[in-house]
């Protein structure tokens, strides 16, 4: 399974210039995380900083025991072998074809034989779907197979960290939903730690098991996907319904004269272009395609929501169980319309019917 990522105080500047302070999270290991935010809040500056590739100020990344702000160079080269790194344009060699391009990081940083590397090169091309396609260059293909060649290339040194730098740039809805459930997939079958930022709002809703949101140069709130999706927090709210009302503005945060002027503008009765309401809610997440396991992300995620569910306002209480199936309802022991004060994550040793198919025999 991945590890955890667990980021405590973290903070980036360069110059005088503060990109986010005081960061603290804990990315937790086997699940998808998603970091929102818009643009210019130093989400990709994050992703560099948890690889290593940038070094914060203040704070500590904890691998394994390791802080990879504080550690040695020959430590960090160690560490970033758990990582696999999707940036944003596939960061492919033109002059190489897909095959040698996944090939590069096998062959710089181990002594496999070139029959090893044949092997593993096109089983990752196999598990995103390149099968044929490894004498093409990469300009010769479309920027959907340059993103699933650069996730190919992030995946054959088996890494239990995978880093996606908006993944969805560039590419139509329809393949930004094949890369969505690609990721679903991949996590279904290694069961690695994944962290995407994307400014993607369906990605944001469907794909992750977590989900976070940086705005004025702090991380507003991070947690499972059921707390963010249906949170009254401002910003949040403002941003996964894709609304110009709110504290958000164009270029940098608006001021409150701003704000209750929009307030007073939309209570009159005056569009602002927004959708007309919110689309507040826990929608279903992607599930893994038919044939491949059940994402142990997924019960692990929900154990733990439940677990403080009783700390939330009535309305997510009410939502959150609502996204629940029957079996999940009877396990949790609440129900529709009632209130969450008893749900409980029941005793694991006891023979309680659980709604989660098992695994080698595991619950």
């Amino acid at each position: 399974m991945g590890v955890e990522v667990v980021v405590d105080g973290l903070t980036k500047s360069f110059g005088k210039q503060t990109i986010w302070r005081d960061v603290t999270l804990t990315l937790p290991p086997g699940e998808v995380s998603v970091m929102l935010g818009p643009s210019g809040t130093g989400k990709s500056v994050f992703l560099k900083s948890l690889v290593g590739l940038l070094k914060p100020e203040r704070g500590r990344i904890t691998i394994n025991g390791t802080d990879l702000v504080r550690c040695s160079e020959h430590k960090l080269y160690e560490i970033r072998k758990l990582f696999g790194v999707l940036f944003q344009d596939g960061a492919l060699f033109g002059s190489m074809n897909l095959f040698d391009n996944v090939a590069f990081p096998l062959r710089e940083h181990t002594r496999k034989t070139e029959a090893e590397v044949r092997r593993i090169v096109l089983e990752k091309m196999e598990m995103v779907g390149l099968v044929g396609a490894e004498k093409k260059l990469p300009g010769e293909i479309s920027g959907g197979m340059r993103k699933r060649a650069g996730l190919a290339r992030a995946l054959v040194l088996d890494p239990e960290i995978i880093l996606c730098d908006e993944p969805d740039s560039g590419l139509d809805p329809v393949r930004t939903a094949y890369l969505s459930q690609l990721l679903i997939d991949l996590n279904s079958q290694i069961d690695a730690t994944i962290l995407i930022v994307t400014h993607n709002i369906t990605v944001a809703r469907t794909v992750p098991d977590n989900l976070g949101m940086l705005f004025r140069r702090e991380l507003v709130m991070f947690g499972p996907r059921e707390v963010l999706l249906t949170s009254d927090e401002p910003v949040v709210e403002q941003f996964l319904n894709g609304r110009r009302l709110g504290p958000i503005g164009m270029s940098e945060e608006k001021d409150q004269a701003t704000m209750a002027a929009e307030l007073a503008h939309k209570e009159a009765g005056h569009s602002d272009g927004s959708p007309d309401a919110d689309v507040r809610g826990v929608v279903p997440q992607l599930e893994p395609t038919p044939g491949l396991p059940p994402r142990g992300a997924v019960r692990r995620r929900k154990d733990r929501v439940m677990s403080i569910i009783h700390t939330l306002p009535p309305d997510a209480q009410q939502g959150i169980i609502a996204s629940l199936t029957p079996d999940e309802q009877r396990h949790y022991q609440v129900s529709a319309g009632v209130g969450p004060d008893t749900a409980t994550v029941p005793d694991t040793t006891r023979h309680t019917p659980s709604p989660w198919p098992r695994q080698g025999g595991v619950l």
